[in-house]
């Protein structure tokens, strides 16, 4: 099987070493991968901010980079959301605004090919343990994109209960925001970490090493709000615990 990897903006500029774990852990269950060059960004923050017409050349190089692929698959569940659900809003938009239906035809092509990887490991592969090895205490937190927007359920929590080595613990109000959202935790910085600190510390208060998630933009804003608490905590994205193992832990 060959799919390409969405790695998004965020993990190719502050986390390569995400984008490389899924390239390890897929390839160790037998799957091509291959890295279309020409992506970049999926304009999920223009849309956002309300810059539609600004986020659709950005919409027409995703659908254009990852042409011809049966499956691409992402690390993020906030760009394969903007992916799935907004991209077709937006061609449906453009059509009827009289600019015709190529946006609307790029985004109906694309938005079904396109999974999340904790999606595509369960729902796809057919797989919950990966023959992952993380010695670790791990707490989750379902971020509000891959919870609310994909529907992820307890895909996540399957893959890591099958960690051998790992001792997973529940995260209090797991399914409450960490704030970051985005622009959200531009515009209202205040409100923003009000709500991180809330949840960094529901997530210390579980004795866990890891804090773990499936998006990197939230992990950004609970990191952060950890160290300057000097919490030792550490935040670690999904893809980076499946990818482990005991030849090759995780660094």
């Amino acid at each position: 099987m060959r799919v390409a990897l969405f790695v998004t903006c965020v993990n190719d500029a502050l986390y390569p070493r995400t984008g490389i774990a899924v390239v390890r852990l897929l390839e160790r269950l037998g799957v091509t991968v291959d890295f279309p060059a020409a992506q970049s960004c999926c304009g999920q923050p223009q849309y956002n901010t309300g810059y539609r017409h600004e986020a659709e050349p950005l919409m027409r190089r995703t659908a254009e980079a990852f042409a011809g692929y049966p499956y691409v698959v992402t690390p993020s569940g906030s760009c394969a959301a903007m992916i799935r659900e907004h991209y077709p809003r937006m061609g449906r938009k453009a059509a009827g605004e009289g600019r015709g239906t190529s946006l609307a035809e790029a985004a109906d092509s694309l938005a079904p090919r396109v999974y999340e990887l904790t999606e595509f490991l369960v729902d796809v592969l057919g797989v919950t343990d990966v023959g992952a090895y993380f010695p670790h205490t791990v707490t989750y937190h379902p971020s509000c994109h891959g919870l609310r927007a994909l529907g992820v359920g307890d895909r996540p929590r399957r893959l890591l209960a099958a960690v051998r080595g790992l001792e997973l613990v529940e995260l209090p109000g797991a399914e409450e925001c960490c704030g970051f959202g985005g622009t959200f935790a531009v515009k209202n910085p205040d409100v923003s970490a009000a709500m991180g600190a809330d949840k960094t510390g529901s997530a210390a208060a579980t004795g866990a090493e890891v804090l773990c998630g499936a998006d990197n933009s939230c992990l950004a804003h609970l990191d952060g709000l950890l160290r300057r608490a000097g919490t030792p905590l550490r935040a670690v994205h999904l893809a980076e615990i499946l990818a482990a193992t005991e030849e090759e832990p995780l660094s």
